[in-house]
């Protein structure tokens, strides 16, 4: 994600109506797993603990949507697929804010009440562990964002032409039924209709669009797993710009006319950056990539969803190669708590430094030396980055920019050749996966031979302004 650059290292307030679940998810914790036969209501995040739930793993979701924009109007299925890894005579899956007309577990009719943000399903047959089931859920409504602990907005935005969908940290619950931490990935199909004139954009591959009776359909497919907050199905009318990269990533640009003179000259860096990153990081990990450009003036900000990130408004370079670099550090190797946001937004945040540094810019060092140069009362030095505290913190400066920070001192201490030999095995031997900071300090020690505990502990746990280095 990146802030909005009218308000650097913080997300921008959104001046919207939105369903306030930030509290209420912030109220105690719950287990992965819960006793007996009932899948937990959250996966166990200290930060947003019903966030995700307990008993199963989703592999595919298959979301059919219709959404009137004029109506505001969402009417949906959604079938997911899972493998239950505990006996289950009930589970929850996480959906706010619509209606639910029914739910069947395996084509037999379950039933189903609301619990706040958690839909709670009672199957006719108790699942097996380690079954296969498939779960459909019909609903409508007008969906619209949450509101998130830092005061901005996420999940399904209202636009003046339709929908600005980004579901960082927890909004994929505003627009489909899922398990929605970052622990559970999954491939997606997205069937999306819309009146005729306007653009559905989700994640992965465009199957194919058909228009009939004022209505257009969109057909897109994400075959690589996905964490559910990084789905999108923005709608708007669009200028649509596809090609194909000498690598043969097929490119799909979606441009608000708004933006599109301040977003061609960027946009049209867009192979050159993804080909340095892959040259820096390993192989772009998807088929897709590409860019949606809304007019969305009261979000504040920028979302890597996968593949295709978008963008509020036209972006800057360096919004384009943070964007562009969360693919790697967040998308294709996600978090497996909130705490640890710093992997994916220090990361991305270097890479920036990294682009200028080797494209005549200023040098990583230099970017450190005018953060460090703030004094011990500056919000950098606000709390640690490692573990921000709560959800509010999890976008602030310090997991940016202090974050960043963390990778300059790693790459001071071990040298040029070990830290990129990091970086590297990093987003490769995590593909497709996950990661913690434990496992990449375990990393960065065993490929430089040297304790960094040390290091780790000063720039990602202790409060206050470091010595100088």
């Amino acid at each position: 994600m990146t802030p909005s650059r009218r308000q650097p290292a913080r997300r921008r307030t959104a001046v919207l109506a939105t369903v306030p679940v930030a509290v209420a998810a912030l109220l105690g914790a719950a287990g992965p797993t819960a006793p007996g036969s009932t899948g937990a209501p959250g996966a166990g995040d200290p930060y947003f603990p019903l966030s995700g739930n307990g008993g199963y793993d989703v592999r595919h979701y298959d979301l059919t949507l219709r959404y009137d924009t004029s109506a505001r109007r969402l009417d949906a299925t959604a079938v997911l697929t899972a493998r239950a890894t505990q006996r289950l005579t009930r589970f929850d899956l996480d959906l706010t804010g619509l209606k639910v007309t029914a739910v069947t577990v395996d084509r037999t009719q379950a039933d189903f009440r609301r619990d706040g943000q958690e839909l709670v399903v009672t199957p006719r047959h108790a699942l097996r562990a380690g079954q296969e089931f498939r779960v459909t859920v019909a609903y409508h409504g007008t969906p619209g964002p949450v509101t998130d602990p830092d005061g901005s907005a996420d999940g399904w935005i209202p636009t003046d032409d339709g929908a600005f969908v980004a579901g960082e940290p927890q909004g994929a619950m505003t627009w489909f039924p899922a398990n929605a931490h970052p622990r559970d990935k999954a491939s997606y199909d997205f069937t999306i209709t819309v009146p005729e004139g306007r653009t559905a954009v989700a994640n992965g591959v465009l199957l194919g669009q058909r228009t009939a009776g004022g209505k257009t359909t969109f057909r897109w497919r994400e075959t690589q797993p996905m964490a559910a907050y990084l789905a999108t199905a923005t709608i708007g009318k669009f200028q649509v710009e596809r090609y194909t990269t000498r690598d043969g990533t097929q490119v799909y640009n979606a441009v608000d006319a708004r933006e599109a003179r301040a977003a061609a000259p960027v946009l049209k860096k867009l192979p050159s950056v993804l080909e340095w990153e892959s040259k820096l990081f390993g192989p772009y990990p998807f088929r897709a990539a590409g860019a949606i450009v809304d007019h969305a003036p009261d979000v504040g900000y920028a979302l890597e969803t996968q593949t295709r990130p978008v963008y509020d408004s036209a972006p800057d370079l360096d919004t384009l190669v943070h964007e562009s670099a969360h693919q790697w550090f967040g998308d294709s190797v996600t978090l497996t708590a909130w705490k640890d946001i710093w992997l994916n937004e220090g990361f991305a945040t270097y890479a920036e430094w990294l682009y200028a540094e080797q494209h005549d810019g200023r040098s990583a060092q230099q970017a450190f030396d005018s953060l460090y140069a703030r004094p011990a009362s500056d919000e950098l030095w606000a709390y640690p980055p490692g573990d921000p505290g709560s959800g509010g913190n999890i976008f602030g400066t310090p997991v940016y920019a202090r974050g960043a920070m963390a990778l300059h001192e790693l790459r001071r201490a071990v040298g040029d050749r070990d830290f990129f030999r990091i970086l590297r095995a990093w987003a490769t031997g995590h593909r497709g996966g996950h990661g913690t900071t434990a496992q990449f300090v375990r990393l960065a020690e065993a490929t430089s031979g040297k304790r960094l505990d040390g290091l780790f502990h000063t720039w990602l746990y202790t409060s206050g302004k470091p010595n100088r280095p």
